[in-house]
């Protein structure tokens, strides 16, 4: 075995394999780009080792410096992660040219099935079902639109050396297609170093189902069940789950059988994935094979009790598999959502700046439910442009999944994060959502059911209930903290109004509180309040229109205090999470999506509030702003130019993907503010209209 690796790859991933060496007993070494000086993974590891600057082009993907940095630091060999040089066929030949092994597949089968074009001639050879395309490199635009025009649209336009939703395009017309092959092709230089680009049939609303694969030096190869990842956004994985609710043992068999086949046939020795397109009825094509271990890998983990790190590193070592393939049981479920640095609000658009606050809930294993969070910062770093834009992958695991999507909504809910926008709230919405629940799922899944973009859920019902008695009970123990203060004037004891209005955002609901002596705290001195007491009170909910119930009864524990991002606590002994963020004269609360301006008034104080202007938001309509911090790649009009709505304005590159501005409605361009090349904070001006 290895006695020190080098893990050439950054953030949550490294952080990753870091854990699984230290386990073994096998010392780390990092790499960091002058960006990453101060990140997680260089505090995690036993050595680190600067290779240049924050543009990956010149730091993570270069071979010759991570070869000198093995050689400087005496790693026997390195792992890859995902993405960068994982997949690239050179890199594990540059390490044995220098006597450091790879710790991943051999540079043949990279080759065979690391470029998609070459992997789907190698899969027809194998007889593996696969989609139709054109399985030749695309000389240009026109040449794209003359095979699209013959297979048929849709069509999907795609890196031949991509990966993680970059360089890729689905087309419905010769327009589409002339601009998502530039695009593509423009997102694949400068990602991959490689932009040779391929086209093939789109399956309408299919499923991404993918199965992973283990195998050794020995010959040896077997299949871990499935993956369903049949939740994206742009093509990127969004929510991941293990096993896949449309398979049945009939199908994950003759999958998993057609995967361990192609993999055998290219003599695959380390953990891969095979990828396939499923249609509603079980039907299943080829897609790729991605030659490295998986972003959603932890899913399969918690389902099988089998450490993939830990494999691939042992099959590089020399060792065979110690698993058969009947050794192979697939226990419970487990759902994997991936929090990014992003707005779900402004179209996922991605956000950087510094984290702020950086909670994620407790890792644990009780009551059969397992709660992982994989992450590669902390509180207080910076999320940078120059990196992929996830900050963690929490994951969940259950008996059943239900009880696994519950799970995921509970973690999600506690999870807090201020500092930057993220996508925290579109997640916790998700697990809500009755068609996720069900299982109905397709590749089209986001675009079909957010047509017009995400926005947090409006409260109410359930949410209603919960956001308004947490804000009441938030309330009253703020104000029985101020009963508390020494130095007080002595004279009529303070009485508190039984009635709460409570306003979230303009909906305004009634909460009495039943107990009006002061939130205890616990035995300790006067005066003194100890943080880790629960405090207990009961209301009562009339909801918006003050009505009473007896089933609206409603009894509030809690050790929450002011400046904790969450309130944790149980209503009628449920368990709840909700995050508290401070704003003017309120908080704003979210559950589960559910979010809400949030203000408690005595009745009289909700009468003066009515009163008060409501402050109106500046006029921006005839402006062109930048949608997130990036680097300007192009302006596509000048000043004088008439535009007509839909037509490209600009385009602006941020954390690696290319989005392309468009005109809201035909207007006139009045002035530039931007040029090509400029880098832009949020909302800077790139142009205005007359």
């Amino acid at each position: 075995m290895f006695k020190r690796i080098l893990i050439a790859n950054r953030g949550e991933i490294a952080c990753r394999i870091i854990k699984t060496a230290r386990r073994m007993g096998i010392s780390t070494v990092a790499v960091y780009s002058d960006a990453d000086r101060d990140a997680l993974h260089v505090e995690m590891a036993d050595e680190a080792v600067n290779i240049g600057p924050p543009a990956a082009a010149e730091s993570y993907l270069v071979i010759d410096k991570i070869v000198a940095a093995c050689r400087q630091t005496g790693a026997e060999a390195v792992h890859p992660g995902y993405g960068f040089l994982s997949e690239r066929e050179a890199f594990p030949k540059a390490l044995a040219a220098a006597g450091i092994v790879f710790i991943g597949p051999n540079p043949g089968a990279i080759a065979a099935m690391g470029d998609k074009i070459e992997s789907k001639k190698a899969a027809a050879a194998a007889k593996v079902s696969t989609v139709p395309g054109h399985l030749g490199v695309i000389d240009d635009e026109q040449h794209a639109i003359k095979i699209a025009d013959e297979i048929g649209y849709p069509v999907m336009i795609k890196a031949s050396a991509g990966g993680g939703g970059k360089g890729m395009r689905i087309a419905y017309s010769q327009s589409e297609v002339a601009e998502g092959f530039a695009r593509s092709k423009s997102e694949a230089k400068s990602s991959f170093g490689d932009d040779r680009m391929f086209i093939e049939k789109f399956i309408v609303d299919p499923r991404h189902i993918e199965i992973q694969v283990l195998g050794d030096k020995h010959g040896n190869v077997l299949y871990l069940g499935e993956r369903e990842c049949s939740i994206q956004r742009r093509n990127q994985k969004v929510i991941e789950e293990a096993p896949s609710p449309l398979l049945d043992e009939a199908t994950r068999r003759l999958m998993g059988e057609q995967a361990v086949s192609l993999a055998k046939a290219v003599g695959y020795d380390s953990a891969g994935t095979v990828e396939f397109v499923a249609g509603q009825d079980k039907s299943f094509f080829f897609l790729e094979m991605n030659t490295r271990l998986q972003v959603e890998h932890p899913v399969t983990e918690l389902i099988t009790g089998i450490d993939l790190v830990e494999q691939m590193i042992r099959s590089a070592a020399g060792e065979p598999l110690k698993l058969k393939q009947s050794d192979v049981k697939l226990a419970g479920w487990a759902v994997e959502s991936r929090v990014y640095a992003e707005d779900p609000t402004r179209n996922f658009l991605p956000s950087t700046g510094r984290l702020v606050t950086y909670r994620p809930p407790e890792e644990s294993q009780k009551n059969g439910i397992t709660v992982r969070n994989d992450t590669g910062v902390y509180e207080g770093g910076e999320i940078s442009i120059w990196y992929d834009p996830m900050i963690a992958k929490l994951v969940t695991h259950a008996g059943t999944r239900a009880a696994a999507i519950d799970a995921q909504a509970d973690a999600l809910d506690a999870f807090a994060i201020e500092g930057i926008r993220h996508n925290i709230p579109f997640l916790a919405a998700l697990m809500a959502h009755p068609r996720w629940r069900e299982g109905n799922l397709s590749t089209g899944f986001i675009a079909e059911e957010f047509k017009d973009g995400f926005q947090n859920p409006v409260p109410e019902g359930e949410s209603a209930r919960v956001l308004a008695c947490v804000a009441v009970a938030i309330d009253h123990k703020l104000g029985s903290r101020k009963r508390l203060i020494s130095g007080q004037l002595t004279g009529r004891a303070v009485t508190r109004a039984t009635s709460r209005r409570v306003w979230l955002d303009t909906r305004e609901y009634v909460v009495e509180v039943l107990d009006q002596s002061e939130v205890r705290f616990g035995d300790g001195e006067a005066g003194l309040v100890p943080d880790t007491a629960d405090a207990t009170m009961t209301v009562r909910y009339r909801g918006g229109e003050g009505k009473a119930g007896a089933d609206d009864l409603v009894t509030l524990s809690s050790p929450w205090k002011p400046r904790d991002p969450v309130w944790s606590g149980t209503l009628n002994g449920t368990h709840v999470s909700v995050q508290v963020r401070a704003i003017a004269n309120g908080y704003l609360l979210s559950w589960r999506g559910a979010q809400a301006r949030t203000q408690v008034y005595t009745e009289r104080e909700a009468n003066y509030a009515r009163l008060m202007p409501v402050k109106v938001a500046a006029d921006t309509g005839k402006k062109v702003l930048c949608p997130m911090p990036g680097l300007v790649k192009s302006i596509a009009v000048a000043e004088g130019q008439d535009v007509k709505a839909g037509e490209m304005l600009a385009v602006v590159e941020a954390m690696k993907m290319e989005n392309v501005l468009r005109a809201e409605r035909d207007g006139t361009v009045k002035k530039l503010h931007a040029k090509a090349g400029d880098s832009l904070q949020v909302d800077a001006v790139i142009l205005e209209f007359a």
